[in-house]
């Protein structure tokens, strides 16, 4: 009889030794799924982090490098000139300077940021022909039917193109200088008039407004 219970508590030793490596195996399972998961929702979190890093078109208009001469040599320092968009009708512009290109960049993009304003696009294109000015520069847009393109160079394409027109005629006068010409530019959308707001303003549908 005692050997029986024995061998009965032997068994149940047994038993008790399998069901705990059972549940260590199911509680590693459990584990790797877990860190799996983790790992997943990681993924996620960084690539909607990424999406909203990529809300807004960043475009580089002009990079300069500047040299100062001391006792131990020549340090350098560079400004950036950069337009960022959301291809919906928000633009704008900023300056920034740093003794690296990278850390300009990123002050300008700030800046940037900071200085969004609207851009009225209608079909692709602007609403009516403008002309903006600032200091020597004075640039001239001018709406394009569908299919004709960004007629434009240099600074002006890189504005039009972050505010989303795809559709623009365009011309340069005066100063070629990339500062001034991005000022105008902005001069040119700060004057443009949006029909859903002047009927707003006035009180009026645009019915009633075109006659």
């Amino acid at each position: 009889m005692a050997k029986t219970e024995d061998m009965v508590e032997e068994d149940g030793e047994v038993e008790v030794e399998s069901a705990v490596e059972d549940t260590a195996e199911e509680v590693r399972a459990s584990n790797r799924e877990g860190r799996g998961e983790g790992r997943r929702r990681e993924r996620g979190r960084d690539r909607d982090r990424e999406y909203s890093e990529k809300e807004f078109v960043e475009k580089l208009v002009k990079l300069n490098r500047t040299a100062k001469v001391v006792k131990g040599g020549r340090r350098f320092s560079f400004s950036a000139l950069t337009v960022i968009g959301d291809r919906k009708g928000r633009v704008g512009y900023g300056f920034g300077k740093a003794n690296d290109v990278s850390e300009a960049i990123r002050k300008s993009i700030d800046k940037a940021k900071r200085n969004m304003i609207h851009l009225p696009v209608k079909n692709g294109t602007i609403p009516h022909e403008v002309t903006g000015l600032f200091k020597a520069s004075r640039v001239l847009l001018k709406p394009a039917c569908s299919g004709t393109g960004i007629i434009a160079g240099g600074a002006v394409r890189a504005i039009m193109e972050a505010g989303g027109v795809t559709d623009v005629l365009s011309k340069s006068i005066g100063s070629s200088s990339q500062y001034n010409v991005v000022k105008a530019t902005f001069d040119c959308i700060n004057k443009m008039m949006d029909a859903r707001t002047i009927s707003r303003n006035r009180g009026k549908s645009l019915n009633e407004l075109w006659g």
